[in-house]
């Protein structure tokens, strides 16, 4: 904090020696090293308590990054939901929707394609 040296130190010293006293310096010296220890204990709980806020802080916001995170999987999976659910009641009416119907008709091409596997599965299902 403060950069003295020892000759500043001496010359503060010496200073205090001259107009404190010798009976009285003792007794004032323990008490600036008791005010200064209170000092330091002060500076460092005032540190502690920034640290903890700040930290705090830190936490809030990833709590916060992390909620909206979670809205944003649950909103899409939502989504994803109910897009599952109306194409299979529209299926289940019987009205394929125009991407369905497009897929559909592809794998009916498909499997009705190689007519000796059509005959294997039909001989298949007899059996």
């Amino acid at each position: 904090m403060f950069d003295l040296g020892f000759s500043e130190l001496m010359v503060i010293a010496l200073v205090a020696l001259v107009i404190i006293g010798p009976e009285r310096l003792p007794k004032v010296a323990r008490t600036v090293g008791h005010l200064a220890g209170r000092l330091q204990r002060y500076v460092a709980d005032v540190k502690a308590d920034i640290n903890r806020e700040v930290e705090l802080d830190e936490l809030r916001k990833m709590r916060d990054s992390m909620q909206s995170a979670a809205h944003e999987m649950q909103s899409s999976f939502d989504a994803e939901v109910r897009n599952a659910e109306s194409e299979l009641n529209s299926t289940a009416e019987g009205k394929p929707e125009p991407a369905q119907a497009e897929a559909g008709a592809r794998l009916e091409t498909q499997v009705s394609s190689p007519p000796e596997a059509a005959g294997s599965i039909e001989e298949k299902q007899k059996a």
